[in-house]
C-alpha cells in the first residue's frame, strides 16, 4: 500500500446517509464503499457506471479483469489489484496467470489477444492513446461496441486507482495485496 493508513477514513453503516445505506444493503461493505459515502451523490452517480464496466460491459469476464489487474498494477493501487485478484480468480484466471499480469506482456503463457490486452492497458495509462497497431489488431477481435467497453473499462480503473491511492483505501480484510515476488 502507498498510504499506511487511509487519509479519508471509511465510515461505518451508522455514518452513512440513509440513502448510501440502503443502496449497499445489509451484507458487509468493502472499504471503497465506505469511503466513497463521504460523497453520496458522487457515489450513487459512480456506481451506475462502474456497473456497466463490471456486470454489463461486451467484453468477457476473462478479458476484462485482464485489463482491470494490469491497470492496477501499472498504476500500483494495491487494492484495486486485490480486489480484482479474487474477482478475476471467479472469471477464471488462475493464481500463476494473476501474478504473470505484473511481467512482459510478452511472456509465455499468454494467447494473441490476451498480450493484445495487456499492451493495450500500458499504451492507455503511459499515453491515454491506443496506438494505429494496437488499435487494428484488437480491432480484428472486437465489435465497435467491445472497443468503447475497452477504453472506458481501462478508463474507469486508472481513475478508481488514482482515487484509492489518494485517499489511502486500505485492503479489505481477507483480500491479497500485490503477489509476492
Amino acid at each position: 500500500m502507498r498510504l499506511e493508513k487511509p487519509r479519508v477514513e471509511p465510515l461505518s453503516p451508522e455514518e452513512m446517509d440513509e440513502d448510501t445505506r440502503v443502496r449497499l444493503g445489509d451484507r458487509p461493505v468493502l472499504n471503497i464503499f465506505r469511503t466513497l459515502a463521504h460523497h453520496p451523490k458522487l457515489m450513487k452517480r459512480w456506481l451506475v457506471f462502474g456497473n456497466h464496466i463490471l456486470a454489463k460491459s461486451t467484453l468477457s469476464p476473462r478479458d476484462r479483469e485482464i485489463l482491470i489487474l494490469r491497470v492496477g498494477w501499472r498504476c500500483r493501487a494495491e487494492y484495486e489489484f486485490g480486489q480484482h485478484s479474487v474477482i478475476g480468480r471467479t472469471a477464471g484466471l488462475s493464481d500463476e496467470e494473476i501474478a504473470r499480469i505484473t511481467g512482459d506482456p510478452d511472456a509465455p503463457g499468454w494467447t494473441a489477444l490476451e498480450r493484445l490486452l495487456l499492451v493495450a492497458a500500458d499504451e492507455l495509462v503511459d499515453d491515454a492513446f491506443l496506438s494505429d497497431a494496437t488499435w487494428q489488431a484488437l480491432s480484428a477481435h472486437y465489435s465497435t461496441e467491445q472497443m468503447l467497453d475497452l477504453l472506458f473499462t481501462v478508463g474507469q480503473y486508472n481513475l478508481v486507482s488514482m482515487a484509492l491511492n489518494s485517499l489511502g483505501v486500505q485492503l479489505d480484510e481477507g483480500v491479497p495485496g500485490f503477489p509476492k515476488t
